[in-house]
This record gives structure tokens, sequence and C-alpha cells, in this order.
């Protein structure tokens, strides 16, 4: 799945996944950013919780974002397929500014949102220029090809992660959370061996990659970002390897990037701030 086509004369919203536990009172600068993004105390922010099964996640959300003084904020109650159907939702959504994707569990997410008119409104949204933030199982499903599962603190195997299809709001890159926090450098070297194409993009918490329409992104937050460039390989065993067997990917490229640097994911290359 590709993102949708940006109309001439747009620029695509920022894509700005979250590693998760961001900050959310005490000079909480990721979501700050986000805010400022969308429009400052004038946004309109729209809020999906789906991942999450905790009925107080949306309304947590509000008041964050009302602390930060975002008056204009709401939440879709969106728990069941049949909820993506409602119309009033998808006409929520063509008002935001700004779209928060929250934390839980990505699956959730993806098999209730994948293919309906929430899914589409988010995609089109965002190329029509709006901001979307997700944050944890929020950031994984970004992605054309999301990180289901997979152990962390693992030899990379052949079998070491498991992909499902995301939202798309980006076909170069797959993104994994938590990262340094569930130790899961492991299981994006083993995705990122499935098609060198794709960029690995692992967040820590409290940290985010603002990716803006130029495929430019900064870090923000206190934490780290690790990049996985597997397009250099110069050989990998992933399609012989044996279930369970341990990969040899030979030219693998790492980058590790903290506040301000910044990552070009279209040319991949590495900048200090």
């Amino acid at each position: 799945m590709c993102p949708s086509i940006v109309a001439d004369h747009h620029n695509r919203g920022f894509i700005i996944p979250i590693g998760g536990a961001e900050r959310r009172e005490k000079k909480p600068v990721i979501l700050q950013r986000f805010v400022d993004l969308s429009g400052g105390p004038d946004s309109h922010i729209v809020i999906v919780p789906t991942a999450s099964r905790a009925d107080e996640t949306g309304p947590n959300y509000i008041k964050v974002f009302e602390n930060l003084g975002v008056e204009n904020v709401e939440y879709l109650p969106i728990t069941s397929r049949e909820d993506c159907q409602n119309q009033a939702y998808a006409e929520s959504l063509d008002r935001a500014t700004g779209i928060f994707l929250t934390g839980g569990n990505q699956l959730r997410l993806s098999t209730i949102l994948g293919g309906t008119v929430i899914a589409q409104s988010i995609r089109k949204r965002n190329a029509e220029g709006v901001p979307v933030a997700g944050t944890s199982a929020g950031a994984s499903i970004m992605s054309e090809h999301m990180i289901a599962s997979g152990e962390g603190n693992k030899t990379p195997k052949s079998d070491g992660v498991n992909l499902a299809p995301g939202l798309g709001l980006t076909n170069a890159a797959i993104i994994d959370q938590h990262f340094t926090q569930r130790t899961r450098l492991g299981r994006l070297f083993s995705a990122t061996s499935y098609n060198p194409f794709l960029l690995g993009i692992g967040i820590d918490e409290d940290t985010a990659a603002f990716i803006g329409p130029d495929d430019m992104f900064e870090v923000v937050g206190s934490g780290s970002i690790t990049i996985v460039d597997a397009s250099n390989l110069t050989y990998s065993s992933m399609w012989q390897a044996g279930k369970g067997e341990a990969l040899s990917l030979l030219g693998l490229k790492v980058d590790l990037l903290a506040k301000g640097c910044r990552y070009n994911i279209s040319t991949r290359q590495a900048f200090a701030p």
C-alpha cells in the first residue's frame, strides 16, 4: 500500500512515529511540537485510541492536549469495524488539523481499521497536509509493512519477526518502538533482511521522528533512534535459512541518532545537529 497521492501545489503532512512512553507532563516536547504543527491553540486534534482496550485512553489524551492549550480536541471511540462505518467519525477526521494514534496493540488497530473509511480518511488527510502522530502501536502501523510481533533480545533469525500490512503512510521504512528498552535490534535486523529496500527505524521511548514531506526527519525527545540500512548488503542468508536459524547479513549499516540529528530517508544520509 503506497501513501495517498498528494494533489498539485500541496505538501504531505508530517508523519510522527513516537517510541512510546512520551512525556505528557513537565516539558512534553514531542506532544507540544505536534500541537504546534497542527495549528497551536487553534488546532483541532482528533485522537484514535483504538489500539488500546482501556476505556480511559481517549479521555486521558484529551486532558493532555487541553493542558497544552488545545481547546478543540476529541476522540473517536472506535472499538469495532462496524464503528468505522460511522459517518460522523469520518467527518471529524475531515475537520482535523492533527490526528493522534494512541498506543496499545498494533494488530488490534490494523484489524479494526484496515480497509475501512477511517483508514482511508487518515491517509487522505495526511496527503492533504495534516500531521499524523502515533505512539507505540500507533507508530508501528504508520508503515506499509508493520511489525506485528517478534521477540526482543534475540539473535536475528529467519523467523525472528512477524509482519502485517500497516496504514501505508510511508512505504520506504519499517518502524519499531520501545526499541532500546525492549532490546528489539535483532527483530529489526530480521525485518529489514526480508527486503533491503525498507529502511529500519527503531525508536526509543520518549523519542520521535518528525518526518517531513521531503522525507527528512529530525529526532526529538530524550532517547535515540537506531537506523538499519540494508540497501548495500553484500550477502544475506535469509532466503535459504532454516526455521530458527541465525542469519548472516553482511554490509549492514547502522546509525544511532539522538536529539537534533537529522536523517534523509530518500538518500539514506545522516546529519549531525
